[in-house]
């Protein structure tokens, strides 16, 4: 397949997903501000769906950051994942928004946001996107 072939099939399907608007994360006071604390949040369950075919991909999410002086409130995080459920995004978008969403719920020292998604077609794929303040 030519790759003129390949970007018309995907030309615009994901340009709005920058700009999506997505529900807020809420988030709560580190009371340990300059502690170099690590926190592991696993979501073993993330669905959302393939914007070319329409059907569901699962994956495990997992955010890792350092607070600074807010962490991230696990409820409204929730809700924020389920979401995703009926939006078609691409795997390296999935990571990249949540990342930026939650960046903008805590400011963080560093997060990283790491999409094990389940193999489809015999193929995995993992995405990871990165924030160092």
């Amino acid at each position: 397949m030519s790759r003129k072939k390949t970007e018309g099939q995907y030309e615009g399907r994901q340009n709005h997903i920058p700009n999506l608007k997505t529900p807020k994360i809420e988030s709560w006071k580190f009371q340990y501000p300059g502690s170099e604390t690590s926190i592991e949040v696993q979501i073993p369950e993330f669905t959302c769906i393939c914007p070319k075919t329409g059907l569901p991909d699962f994956a495990t999410l997992m955010i890792t950051y350092t607070p600074d002086k807010l962490c991230l409130e696990l409820k409204s995080l929730k809700e924020y994942i389920n979401f995703y459920r009926d939006v078609g995004i691409f795997h390296e978008h999935v990571v990249n928004k949540f990342l930026g969403d939650c960046v903008q719920a805590c400011n963080p020292k560093s997060m990283e946001i790491r999409g094990v998604f389940n193999p489809r077609g015999g193929i995995q794929t993992t995405a990871v996107a990165k924030f160092i303040r």
